[in-house]
Order: C-alpha cells, then sequence, then structure tokens
C-alpha cells in the first residue's frame, strides 16, 4: 500500500500570466506568480487488487475491467501515463470537499499530480516534482483539453513559498521567497481565508480569460511587474504593500471574465473592506470558493464580525510538497 500526501494551494500575485499564450508571447519573456502551498492536503491510497480489474473510490465507487473504462478522466489518464492497465485499487480524500466544482485552492490539480506520485512509487519509480508537474499539466491541459495555466501543478508538486517564472521556451524556474523570517510570518498573520459557501464550475469563465489573453495582454504585464515587485517589497518588509497590490489587482482581474465576480463576492469584499481588510482576492478562476484576505492583526476582529454569515477557515502554510507519507 502507497499513500501520498499533496498541499493545496493559494496564489497571491500572477494569475493569467501562466497560461502558455501569454509567456510563450510576452515581450518582458515569461509570465510569473507568487503562492503558497496551504497545510490542507489531497490523500492518494493505491493497493495492489487481489484481481485485475480496477477500483477506483471517490464521491462514485467504479470497479471496472480495464482502465479504457474508467470514467474518472484524471485518475484514467495518470494511470495510462504510468503505464498501469489492471489490478490496481484507488482511493482518494481530502481535508476539504471535493467535488467537480471549483474551490480555487487547486484541487484537481493536486489530484492528478498525487496519482502520479503514488502511481510512479507503485511501479517503482522515483520522478522529480518537475516531472510529476510537467505529467499532470500533460493531463489537464493537453489529454483532457482545460484551457487552464500551468502554476497550479508547480505549487501542489513543489510545495512551499515561491516565485514561479513561466518562461518563453517552456523552462519553468522555482524560486523559494527567501528574507527575514520575522517579515514572511508578519505577512501569513496579516493573511485571511474565508469560504463564499458558493462553488463554480471555472471552466466557462476560464475558456474565456483564454480566449481574450491577446487583447489584455498589457494587463497581464502589469501583473508581472506587480509580481516581481512584491517579491522585492517583500524583501524591504514592505509587507502592506501586498495588502494594497491584492486590491488593485482584484480590480484587475475581475476584467479578464464575466463571472469572475457577482453580487455575493461583492459585497461579501467590500464588507471586509469597510471592517479594515485592505485588499484581497477570490482564488483560483474566481465565481466562488474562497475568498483570501490581506488584514491588519486589530482588525481582524471586525472582519470576523462583518463576514460573520461566511465561514472563516483558519490555516497556515506548508513547506513541502506532493510526498510519499506510507509506503508498505
Amino acid at each position: 500500500m502507497i499513500i501520498s500526501k499533496t498541499p493545496l494551494r493559494a496564489s497571491f500575485f500572477g494569475g493569467g500570466t501562466d497560461f502558455s499564450t501569454y509567456y510563450e508571447n510576452s515581450k518582458l519573456g515569461y509570465g510569473t506568480v507568487v503562492s503558497t502551498a496551504l497545510d490542507m492536503y489531497v490523500y492518494i491510497t493505491v493497493n495492489k487488487k487481489f484481481d485485475d480489474s480496477i477500483r477506483i473510490v471517490y464521491s462514485d465507487n467504479e470497479l471496472v475491467s480495464n482502465v479504457d473504462e474508467v470514467k474518472h478522466n484524471i485518475i484514467r489518464e495518470a494511470l495510462k501515463i504510468v503505464g498501469i492497465e489492471r489490478g490496481i485499487e484507488i482511493v482518494y480524500m481530502a481535508d476539504i470537499p471535493l467535488s467537480n466544482a471549483g474551490i480555487g485552492l487547486a484541487s484537481s490539480s493536486a489530484l492528478a499530480v498525487g496519482v502520479l506520485n503514488a502511481l510512479h512509487v507503485y511501479k517503482g519509480e522515483f520522478v522529480s516534482q518537475g516531472v510529476l508537474a510537467r505529467e499532470a499539466c500533460e493531463i489537464e491541459i493537453n489529454r483532457l483539453g482545460q484551457r487552464i495555466g500551468i502554476q497550479d501543478q508547480f505549487a501542489v508538486a513543489h510545495g512551499g513559498f515561491n516565485q514561479y517564472k513561466f518562461f518563453s521556451n517552456g523552462s519553468v524556474s522555482v524560486s523559494p521567497i527567501v528574507c527575514r523570517k520575522d517579515i514572511v510570518e508578519n505577512l501569513k498573520k496579516n493573511l485571511m481565508l474565508f469560504y463564499t459557501g458558493n462553488t463554480r464550475d471555472s471552466r466557462e469563465i476560464l475558456n474565456e480569460q483564454s480566449d481574450t489573453i491577446v487583447e489584455k495582454t498589457v494587463m497581464l504585464d502589469d501583473l508581472v511587474n506587480t509580481t516581481d515587485c512584491a517579491v522585492r517589497a517583500l524583501y524591504d518588509g514592505n509587507i502592506d504593500y501586498w495588502g494594497t497590490e491584492l486590491d488593485r489587482t482584484w480590480n484587475i482581474k475581475k476584467k479578464f471574465a464575466k463571472g469572475i465576480s457577482n453580487l455575493l463576492i461583492d459585497e461579501m469584499y467590500n464588507k471586509a473592506k469597510s471592517a479594515g481588510a485592505i485588499g484581497g482576492k477570490i482564488l483560483g478562476a474566481g465565481g466562488g470558493g474562497f475568498m483570501l484576505l490581506y488584514v491588519p492583526q486589530k482588525k481582524q476582529d471586525s472582519v470576523k464580525k462583518e463576514l460573520a454569515d461566511f465561514r472563516n477557515i483558519p490555516f497556515s502554510c506548508s513547506n513541502e510538497g506532493s510526498k510519499i507519507v506510507f509506503y508498505d
């Protein structure tokens, strides 16, 4: 039996610049994001089955005779990439509810990376975090045709608090945010996470965003510059810059596609700001899921009170990426 553990992630700046349509053609030469892995995880259990069938357990329960019959698209394609056609049992669960609807924490990419990690180890193969990320991209983007960027796969594979750069030649750099420990701790203490109560199918939002990337190049260039500036600001100890830029770039993000925000999200965000939040954003494609807020500690009780109808999710950051936690 093998169990993999893969973190979810929160992205701060640069979302959209990780689409290949942008970074492959950017005059700046790259796209870039800053994100952190969270202490919320997807767990994958893999075990040899007694017979030659395939059993997959999630919100559904599949029992099929060969890999082509598997309905779960990510798991089916992961089995094909690794070269396993029968005789296996896969179970997955997570620290948050998982469904077909998006929540903005990269749960589908964490599932893809976690399944790949466990299946490779099941076959006695070691692959790097970078390979896991690229194989997850192959599944989600090339095989399943999802019109998404590539930040999530790298963030959940590598873990930690990093700046990622996506270069026009296809290479990806992973640079840990290295600055004084007290600065990072103060930043984290000023972050709050709330669940909107809504999930959404992100495909329509992402399709529109993908279709309009070229005409939004100027805004995306701005996001690249903001991401680089945010990293420098953190080195300088200017953590409030993150709050003001989260607010400014959230207003940019809302222009990328219809449905990124809505009346509920706007009301929630305005209430948070009136109670003392400096900035924030909806994580992921938008439309629902989780809202990340930058709130000075002395204002956090006021924000909690103002957003009492929404669940506040305590969280911390994880330094570890996808890993095997049990092997027998």
